[in-house]
């Protein structure tokens, strides 16, 4: 059973833990254990509540109302709520519920019905990215358990797998992309994404995948020279020398173009090489790839 803290349930519901005690003293929907330190602990179920009602309250119901509400009365509110936005954030919600309980087969159905309805594109901006954005401080921290990380983002590496594959473009871009990702990182799912975002407006992709020594893919530049290089960071090992890394491409990928993305990008306030530009955030990248 998932053990979380107070700071997890105000990562994950947006919901201020100075609010999350007031609600515990004034409302019976929480009801925290606490460990022999007396330090509050909550459980899958007590998570589930919090993210269900912070967004029904977002989105114009009292908690005090709320409060007074049966389980499936507070469900049904939900699934009725027309926002566009608030449909959204349900979907969110419902991963990650899905994946504290580990129902990989409901976790499969929210996103393949989610697909079916918006399309890939639109499934991973509006519900995946949130989704990991929420889980991904947990899984960092140890909250969850390294197995749930594993199963939910397998199962969105399918996916994208499956749009990559049948994804054909009605227009040729006169691009070749170079799609890796650094030695020691190994979450794809990201370059994944932009492997899928550059086929889908007709660029030649080679994807050379995680975790791919810099010397192998100065191999394949020198051979194949494409137009552009494009790189993902996520997560690093506690060794990774970003400014090492910089200076290492720069000389060796022969003034070939390269693009970085990713949060860490974000941090980093040294010099960059001329050949290397950030996009810190998506918005960036799809103006990015508007220009190509």
């Amino acid at each position: 059973m998932n053990a979380f803290t107070i700071k997890d349930l105000e990562n994950l519901s947006g919901i201020k833990a100075h609010t999350i005690r007031i609600w515990e003293q004034r409302y019976n929907f929480l009801r925290p254990q606490r460990t022999t330190t007396n330090i509050r602990y909550y459980t899958g179920d007590e998570l589930k509540t919090v993210l269900n009602i912070a967004l029904l309250n977002k989105y114009g119901f009292k908690i005090s109302h709320i409060d007074k509400m049966q389980q499936r009365e507070i469900r049904d509110r939900i699934l009725s709520l027309d926002d566009a936005n608030a449909k959204q954030e349900r979907v969110v919600n419902d991963m990650v519920q899905e994946m504290i309980d580990l129902n990989m087969e409901n976790f499969e159905k929210l996103l393949e019905d989610y697909i079916m309805s918006k399309g890939i594109e639109k499934t991973v901006t509006q519900v995946i990215f949130p989704f990991l954005e929420k889980t991904g401080i947990l899984w960092q921290t140890g909250q969850i358990n390294p197995a749930q990380e594993h199963l939910v983002t397998n199962v969105i590496r399918q996916k994208l797998m499956v749009a990559i594959e049948h994804c054909v473009s009605p227009v040729k871009m006169d691009k070749t992309v170079v799609l890796f990702l650094p030695e020691g990182e190994h979450h794809e799912l990201g370059l994944l994404f932009m492997y899928y975002l550059l086929k889908s407006r007709g660029a030649a992709t080679i994807y050379l995948g995680a975790n791919v020594p810099v010397k192998d893919v100065e191999y394949v530049i020198k051979l194949k020279k494409p137009d552009l290089v494009f790189i993902h960071m996520t997560t690093l090992i506690s060794t990774f020398s970003f400014e090492k890394f910089l200076s290492n491409i720069e000389q060796r990928f022969n003034e070939t173009p390269v693009i970085i993305s990713g949060q860490l990008t974000q941090y980093y306030k040294k010099a960059v090489p001329s050949s290397i530009h950030f996009k810190g955030s998506l918005g960036d990248i799809m103006e990015y790839l508007a220009s190509l």
